[in-house]
């Protein structure tokens, strides 16, 4: 390297500013140190392979000779031509070997001069380990320079963007300090990780040392393991002999690691070589890779089989802390003392101490107090098991009474079974609800209360704990809950399963996020019920009605059908929701008997009287909430007038005077046209009608949804001339007049809560 004498600093400097520099470090060094159990293993290298090179020990991964090395980057080869033989990789001479690093001789660039200040030697130096190598410096080197008029430019590879570089300085002996490298006489400069490749080049920072020539005439430059070079001072300046001690004595250190994947990826690939015995270490040296290391208490070789061996920490009194007798087990070791002693043997403990005659007061207090604990911890575990044995009987007993074996039996004698019916546990169900906390209820009722419970898999679910259950319905009970989880309709709540483990039996439902639909329709705030909303949720409603009178293998009659039992999820998709009430009806029967149950206002007058129960009950509980729909009133409101008080009489009593559209919400007069919702009015009347033979199959209502679903032209979006619209038109914008009364949509009576919520307005009537 030729510069004049203000170009060195100037490039130095220059090099400085533009790429990143690592100046003097006093970091603490935290990478592994020289560990060498693998040299001390029986089986060092593989079989029938060279295991020594001179006074090197080679081990595995590493090898001489085809076959003996783990990877090519592992071969070493032994040159027989010096005494004693010297192990050599990639042209770089091996001193040792240990568990993760190996030291190799030292390289040393140097640049002399005369008194007059001419260059009589000039050699530049790098070693490059290769950039694909499993091999990189380790961050224990340093970049070392000594002389009194120079400095040194370290340079890394472009990929790893490194160049640093230092200046020492002086200009009489007296500045030189042995042993400093403070930047007078010497200066030393850490490296970062992950470095495969370095070279150094020298200068002179101002006179090419002819004003130090006479104690200074050379200057060095080299990569040192910190721990094995000491600056000499000016002795070092002298020394002739400098460059050739400093390649014998002063080692580089390298870091080594397997392959180029990590633990976890080498285990995923199967390409681990971590034996028994031994765990596997991810790389800390800047670059990807793993190495192998014997489980604490064990030695030899992780990666030959059978892997790492026993280290019998008794037979070296260093490698134990035994003050007593040492026994050796796997793993580790093991402190006692000999008879007529006592204490844990340990020398860092209480050792071991004579015993004497005295009554051992401290031993029998001990021996005391533990036999009292003892006795304790056992009476809590016996007490504790025998709840637990009693809670376990109890349990089967509940399975057993709420007709857990039937339900069984019927899930096997189903044919093509009923694999998504889930026998739940009690503590499964527990654990969802948080134990039934209060802030987990979605919703109460006469049946009971419904919870939300969240599963350990984040599955949501509805959770419904009945109030009590009647012996005599549990075959029912079962009945229904095969025949529901067989229910497989998009706009059908999913009955996920039961749990028969507790006094009444639990359902569990699909969760369904976005709350009733009566909630929606009295909720001033609501905006999306267009009318062609409303048709498609009262579409889907019948339609899921009808599947269960007419598509199931056994009719179901709801029972309850009303907009709380009616559930909207995230898109606003209708699920027909709380089967509590609901009756299986047998195929040759048209109506059973039953106790009246319903909720007032959507209660099917016809079976109210008779308690004859028929598809049609559910059909008028449909025209209710079709009422519902349209209006935005309730089914049944106390606050309003006597004439008011039913929508169902109310609504007919204004289809007849010829009034519909004063008690129809504003919006879907506004949306629809006079046929489209005359036709609406006249399937309500149809479907609430006091006689149940004189009504509509819900079959027959989801036909006629659909179609006036498809029938959406607004009455204003064409000019008619027919003097109805006209009159209808000219009196938009008169609403007071139109609407001459206010349409209350809202009441003091309690709301639902929840999607879920079960309303308390029941009905039992006995004949």
């Amino acid at each position: 390297m030729q510069l004049t004498r203000s170009v060195p600093l100037l490039l130095f400097l220059f090099c400085l500013v533009i790429k990143p520099c690592i100046s003097q470090s006093t970091t603490t060094n935290t990478t592994a140190g020289d560990a060498a159990t693998i040299t001390k293993a029986a089986n060092v290298s593989k079989p029938g392979c060279q295991s020594q090179c001179g006074n090197v020990t080679i081990p595995y991964p590493f090898g001489i000779g085809p076959g003996c090395f783990l990877s090519r980057w592992f071969e070493l080869t032994c040159n027989t031509t010096f005494n004693p033989p010297k192990p050599f990789i990639g042209g770089l001479t091996i001193l040792d070997i240990s568990d993760s690093t190996f030291r190799v001789a030292n390289k040393v660039a140097s640049r002399c001069y005369d008194q007059f200040g001419n260059v009589t030697d000039d050699e530049s130096i790098s070693t490059n380990l290769g950039w694909t190598s499993p091999f990189t410096f380790s961050e224990r080197n340093q970049f070392t320079l000594i002389g009194c008029d120079d400095l040194a430019v370290f340079q890394g590879p472009l990929q790893a963007n490194f160049t640093s570089g230092c200046i020492s300085l002086c200009t009489q002996p007296d500045q030189v300090s042995n042993g400093s490298c403070a930047g007078v006489g010497c200066c030393q400069v850490s490296i970062p990780k992950g470095i495969k490749y370095y070279g150094i080049s020298l200068a002179s920072v101002a006179s090419n040392h002819m004003n130090i020539w006479s104690f200074d005439p050379c200057t060095y430059s080299f990569m040192n393991e910190r721990e094995r070079f000491t600056f000499g001072g000016v002795s070092d300046f002298m020394d002739p002999n400098f460059k050739a001690r400093t390649k014998a004595s002063v080692p580089m250190l390298v870091d080594w690691m397997i392959g180029n994947m990590s633990c976890s990826e080498a285990r995923d690939a199967g390409v681990l070589t971590c034996q028994t015995n031994s765990y596997c270490i991810d790389s800390d040296t800047g670059v990807s890779g793993y190495r192998c290391s014997c489980n604490q208490g064990y030695q030899g070789q992780p990666y030959l089989d059978p892997g790492c061996q026993d280290m019998n920490e008794c037979e070296d009194p260093n490698s134990n802390l035994c003050e007593g007798i040492c026994t050796n087990t796997p793993g580790g070791y093991s402190c006692s003392c000999a008879d007529g002693y006592v204490g844990d043997g340990f020398r860092n403990g209480r050792g071991c101490v004579a015993e004497t005659s005295e009554f051992p007061v401290i031993k029998f207090s001990l021996g005391m107090g533990f036999g009292f604990l003892a006795i304790l911890v056992g009476i809590t575990w016996l007490y504790f098991g025998f709840k637990k044995r009693n809670l376990i009987k109890l349990r089967k007993k509940l399975f057993q009474q709420n007709g857990g074996l039937l339900l069984k039996q019927r899930i096997m004698s189903s044919e093509g079974s009923v694999d998504s019916t889930k026998v739940f546990t009690a503590e499964d169900l527990e654990k969802a609800t948080n134990n039934y906390a209060e802030d987990r209820i979605l919703g109460r009722g006469g049946y009971g209360i419904v919870y939300k419970g969240i599963f350990s898999n984040n599955q949501v679910v509805a959770i419904k704990k009945s109030r009590v259950m009647d012996e005599t319905q549990i075959e029912q009970f079962i009945n229904e809950v095969i025949i529901l989880t067989q229910v497989n309709h998009r706009n059908v709540v999913k009955l996920l399963g039961c749990c028969l483990e507790s006094e009444v039996p639990l359902l569990v439902y699909e969760y369904v996020s976005n709350g009733t639909l009566f909630n929606h329709i009295h909720d001033k705030g609501t905006n999306w019920l267009s009318l062609e909303n409303r048709l498609r949720v009262a579409a889907e409603s019948a339609g899921a009605l009808s599947y269960l009178h007419s598509a199931t293998s056994t009719p179901v009659i709801h029972r309850d059908v009303k907009s709380a039992n009616i559930l909207l999820d995230e898109n606003y998709t209708t699920k027909i929701a709380d089967f509590g009430a609901s009756r299986l009806v047998p195929i040759d029967q048209a109506q059973v008997t039953t106790l009246v149950q319903g909720t007032l206002g959507y209660l099917d007058p016809e079976y109210f009287l008779t308690s004859q129960l028929t598809e049609k009950s559910d059909v008028y509980s449909f025209g209710v909430v079709l009422a519902e729909l349209l209006t935005g009133r309730k089914p049944l409101c106390m606050e309003r007038t006597e004439e008011e008080r039913n929508l169902a009489t109310y609504f007919l009593m204004a289809l007849k005077e010829n009034r519909l559209f004063q008690i129809l919400d504003p919006k879907v007069v506004r949306e629809g046209t006079l046929d489209q919702l005359q036709e609406i009015g006249e399937l309500v009347k149809r479907c609430v009608n006091l006689t149940s033979d004189e009504r509509p199959t819900m079959k027959e209502v989801a036909i006629q949804l659909e179609g006036l679903r498809k029938f959406t032209q607004h009455p204003w979006a064409s000019r008619h001339e027919g003097e109805e619209n006209t009159n209808l038109l000219n009196n938009e914008n008169e609403q007071k007049d139109l609407y001459g009364e206010s349409i209350n949509m809202h009441s003091n009576t309690s709301e639902l809560s929840s999607g879920f919520s079960i309303d308390s307005t029941l009905v039992y009537w006995t004949n």
